[in-house]
């Protein structure tokens, strides 16, 4: 649709105005200026009759002044005011009347020369009457104009109050009621509702002021849900990052509060997989050449995974494994990060505590070796010297097979728990540098090495994690003692130690290829078999000594990890 201008459209109508009140005033003004002659006219045609009747006088009497009485009756009859009566504008019927007063004139102005005052008392009476038909003429035209007028200032007071009429209309339902329903949408619009009607109007103004105000509505509508959006992202990335932040406070503080063991690692590896259900994720701790110790979160691992993302477990110098994570969608990557360092950190910081509590346990028995190293020590090696004097002191009425047999066990039982008391003290020495049990048993390897010509090899496959701080001195102290026996009492050539894990539990087997063991009793007077049935007790497990079958014996400590020790 072709839309128009409203302002010319509004100009037009004030110029239809205009032009009509200009129009009306110049009529009037006109017919005004026009009409100031027709009281002349009317005067000069009814003195025209009281001339008529003078000059009937001068006819009868013949009186020298009728000449100048004619004159003067000339002058008025072609006087401007009545010679206006054959203007265009005038009516036929009146210039018609104005010309037959004219010729009856020449005929009664004949009597008054011809001083025939009969005829002209007998025409006066026809004169008069032609001239009061003049002056009727002049009246009704006179009387005409002014109607004229009247009808013409009633007619356009009736177009312009029209006009008027149809320009109110006109605003009010082509500009009022439009630009109404634009200050009700743009209220709207400032109350936040955006999805508004704009008036549609055939005008080129309006029309451009609704779609200015539409297309306004539309980019507030459409920048107020991106700042919606916005907001909302912002706050689900603040809450998300708030939970995650919550998360890592939590379990940091659930790792740090107790002892760091695999049931506590794999709760913590729910506890992340409750905040990302999505995610399949799976604790990997490996250092140096280590079995890998693998600690699903509930739902387990999947067999074929399509891709796989590690997180490192890094802590300043320190690589203890990766976090592995396999997801339907996108992994969240800072969540995961953040909460290997987590890992990484809590590991480093509870294997530095479990150093701490070994070093203090390692030095307590220091102290403890020292002193009894001091006291039954120097006992003992006082009573060997004490039963050599008794022996070389008794003379040769005393000496008596029986007393022979007593001084030799009592020389060997004194030999004897001197020599236990040797590898206890060497027991107690032992020191654990770092919580690694590989490193401890190739430490104490080394010391053992020198006392024998047997090859002593080490196979550890144990996870780093696997073993608490007690665990590892139990296990260190078991395998020496069970070295020990082999190096002194096997004639071995080779020992082998080897630490794997076997279903849920710990295994450590030490095994020669010496002289073998037909038959262990549980109370075997070896004392150091009785140490290793205790020492097994204390670690949850058991100590079992069977022969190979290509010779020699194997002793096995089977024990659950990560459990604190029975006192």
């Amino acid at each position: 649709m072709k839309k128009g201008s409203l302002t010319s459209t509004i100009l037009r109508l004030m110029l239809a105005l205009i032009l009509l009140s200009s129009g009306l005033a110049t009529f009037a003004i006109a017919n005004l200026a026009y009409s100031l002659g027709d009281a002349r006219a009317i005067n000069a045609s009814g003195s025209l009759r009281m001339q008529s009747y003078r000059l009937m006088f001068y006819a009868n009497s013949g009186s020298e002044g009728a000449d100048d009485k004619i004159r003067e009756f000339e002058a008025t009859l072609h006087s401007d005011a009545l010679k206006r009566s054959l203007d265009w504008m005038t009516p036929d019927d009146l210039a018609s009347q104005y010309l037959l007063v004219i010729q009856k004139w020449q005929v009664m102005k004949q009597y008054i020369e011809e001083e025939n005052s009969r005829l002209y008392v007998s025409a006066l009476k026809d004169f008069v009457d032609t001239i009061d038909l003049f002056v009727l003429e002049t009246e009704e035209f006179a009387a005409f104009k002014l109607k004229l007028l009247a009808a013409s200032q009633i007619t356009g007071l009736g177009l312009m109050l029209l006009i008027a009429f149809f320009a109110v209309r006109f605003t009010k339902r082509k500009v009022v009621t439009p630009l109404n329903q634009l200050m009700e949408s743009a209220n709207t619009i400032s109350k936040g509702e955006f999805d508004v009607t704009m008036p549609d109007s055939e005008y080129v103004e309006l029309s451009s002021l609704s779609n200015a105000l539409a297309t306004s509505a539309r980019e507030l509508s459409t920048l107020y849900n991106n700042l919606e959006n916005q907001v909302k992202e912002k706050t689900f990335a603040l809450t998300r990052a708030n939970n995650e932040l919550k998360l890592l406070y939590d379990n940091l503080v659930m790792l740090h509060s107790g002892k760091l063991e695999i049931s506590t690692l794999k709760q913590a590896l729910n506890q992340l997989r409750a905040h990302e259900p999505n995610s399949f994720l799976r604790l990997v701790i490996a250092q140096d050449d280590k079995e890998k110790l693998y600690i699903d979160a509930d739902g387990g691992w999947p067999i074929a995974s399509r891709s796989q993302t590690r997180f490192p477990l890094k802590f300043a110098d320190n690589e203890l494994g990766y976090l592995e994570v396999t997801a339907l969608g996108e992994i969240n990557h800072p969540l995961f990060e953040n909460f290997a360092i987590m890992l990484a950190r809590s590991i480093v910081i509870y294997n530095a505590g479990e150093q701490r509590q070994q070093l203090a346990l390692m030095e307590e028995r220091g102290v403890i070796a020292r002193e009894l190293h001091d006291s039954l020590g120097q006992l003992l090696s006082f009573l060997k010297i004490q039963v050599n004097l008794l022996s070389k002191g008794l003379d040769s009425q005393c000496r008596s097979p029986q007393v022979e047999e007593q001084l030799k066990e009592i020389n060997e039982g004194v030999n004897t728990a001197y020599v236990q008391l040797r590898e206890l003290l060497s027991t107690f020495r032992l020191t654990i540098k770092d919580p690694n049990l590989n490193h401890a048993i190739e430490m104490m390897l080394d010391q053992l090495r020198g006392q024998t010509t047997a090859k002593i090899t080490l196979e550890d496959k144990l996870p780093i994690q696997l073993l608490g701080a007690h665990q590892h001195i139990h296990v260190l102290q078991l395998t020496r003692e069970a070295t020990l026996n082999a190096i002194k009492h096997a004639q071995a050539d080779h020992i082998h130690i080897c630490c794997t894990r076997s279903g849920n539990n710990v295994k450590i087997s030490i095994s020669d290829d010496g002289v073998g063991l037909e038959k262990l009793k549980e109370r075997d007077q070896h004392f150091g078999i009785g140490i290793m049935h205790e020492r097994a007790s204390r670690l949850s497990g058991v100590v079992d000594f069977s022969s190979n079958e290509q010779g020699g014996t194997t002793v096995t400590l089977l024990f659950p990890p990560e459990q604190e020790p029975r006192q």
